[in-house]
């Protein structure tokens, strides 16, 4: 048995069964991973996946102790290769950081940029993702740090620390009679043509669970993924906006008025992650460090090893 076939039975398990996208994935052919499969089956005298004709149909009972131990060894690679970059390309290489774009525009750049001056020899590669697709990145390794505000501590397989906490806030023309209101109220804006983000990005399910609890229904004209975007169609005249407080910091064009809503629809925590068991360089703990100053490499240690699985800010 060798390295390939385990990531082609692991990559087959990622790709819901689908050889044909596990070898694209793979780089490699579809025939090449069914049969260095097969020939694993025969070494192991066990069948990973159950078949319906040359299809894979489901992980047999044994294939999923299988995969078990080849996610362990795989990892222990990983681990291997970072332990040797850590120790032989001294403080060089490649940090890859999966984000959503309101982290990737309004949080990271100076975290970025400090890294660059603190590790001139260390490339950054960004990648932005939906929370749910962060999460992923990180698990299989595309990423080595996660950051988002949703769904990250619902991974098992990964280990999260909160980063630091924010609010909504609410961005209106200055002549909507609401921006004449220092505090707005939930059934201020309830009937208002409202812009915010799409309901797996930055808290918008606290946006749409404060308006349940009041039995409000939001009239919600315009969803998007991204903050400018949402402050544009708000200086069209399409509706007022909710948005992620990071988003009107230092805005640039400074037309619209601001107000806190975080009394309406609570405080949302920003969280990092890492996965379970991994090795971390010395710059991830550094870009770790940047993030938040709570985010200590003796904290990050300790977490890793499952001892402060209940810290919170």
């Amino acid at each position: 048995m060798n390295l390939h076939q385990f990531r082609f039975v692991q990559e087959a398990a990622r790709r819901n069964l689908n050889l044909t996208e596990a070898a694209k994935a793979l780089h490699t052919s579809q025939p090449g991973v069914s049969k260095a499969i097969i020939e694993l089956e025969d070494e192991l005298g066990v069948d990973i996946f159950a078949r319906h004709g040359k299809r894979l149909k489901r992980v047999t009972e044994p294939g999923q102790h299988v995969l078990k131990s080849i996610e362990l060894i795989m990892r222990e690679v990983g681990n291997l290769k970072r332990i040797g970059e850590q120790y032989s390309a001294q403080d060089s290489g490649t940090l890859a950081i999966a984000t959503t774009h309101t982290q990737a525009r309004y949080v990271l750049p100076v975290p970025v940029a400090k890294l660059r001056e603190a590790y001139p020899k260390v490339n950054i590669s960004l990648h932005q993702a939906t929370p749910h697709e962060v999460a992923r990145m990180v698990i299989d390794e595309v990423a080595e740090i996660g950051m988002a505000t949703e769904s990250l501590a619902e991974y098992p397989d990964l280990v999260t620390l909160p980063c630091y906490e924010w609010q909504h806030v609410l961005v209106l023309p200055p002549s909507h009679p609401l921006a004449q209101k220092e505090r707005v109220g939930l059934e201020d804006i309830a009937h208002e043509s409202l812009i915010t983000y799409h309901p797996s990005f930055t808290g918008r399910g606290k946006i749409d669970q404060a308006f349940a609890t009041r039995k409000l229904q939001p009239r919600i004209v315009l969803e998007a993924i991204d903050s400018d975007v949402i402050k544009t169609y708000v200086r069209l005249g399409l509706g007022i906006g909710i948005v992620a407080e990071m988003a009107m910091r230092d805005d640039p064009l400074g037309d619209l008025v601001v107000r806190p809503v975080g009394h309406l629809f609570g405080q949302s925590v920003a969280r990092v992650a890492f996965k379970r068991g991994a090795y971390l360089r010395n710059f991830v703990y550094k870009f770790a460090e940047l993030l938040s100053d709570r985010l200590s490499r003796d904290l990050i240690a300790r977490a890793m090893t499952g001892h402060v699985n209940d810290y919170e800010l």
